[in-house]
């Protein structure tokens, strides 16, 4: 079995191309070298846990304060928001909150299985 005949793999391999031609035109226009994502992970190499946990839930706390600005420019009836792109907010807020709830629950589960090892 060849993996260069896989389809699935073809369209993984083209839409690699597509991100990397992407990601070139984005570094012409903005100037920057890699994708934002790759700076955020680079930029936390040798940072503190309680530094990167803090930026993380600040990180929520703006997504969620976005939601809340859009909804309420909504409801006052602003004309620069629409109401998809303020579902599309509120959705990425709640999305980003329950991927915090569930790291702070593995973090307090693992705490609690170093506290109940013995020594």
């Amino acid at each position: 079995m060849q993996l260069s005949s896989n389809p699935l793999l073809q369209e993984m391999q083209a839409i690699n191309e597509q991100l990397e031609t992407k990601n070139r035109t984005n570094e012409m226009e903005k100037g920057s070298i890699m994708p934002a994502i790759s700076q955020q992970v680079q930029n936390t190499a040798g940072s503190d846990f309680g530094d990167l946990l803090s930026q993380a839930i600040g990180n929520v706390n703006s997504l969620q304060s976005n939601a809340g600005q859009m909804s309420q420019k909504l409801d006052m009836g602003d004309s620069s928001v629409t109401l998809s792109d303020t579902v599309i907010a509120r959705e990425k807020a709640s999305v980003v909150f329950e991927a915090t709830v569930q790291v702070r629950n593995k973090l307090v589960d693992a705490y609690k299985e170093i506290m109940s090892m013995p020594v």
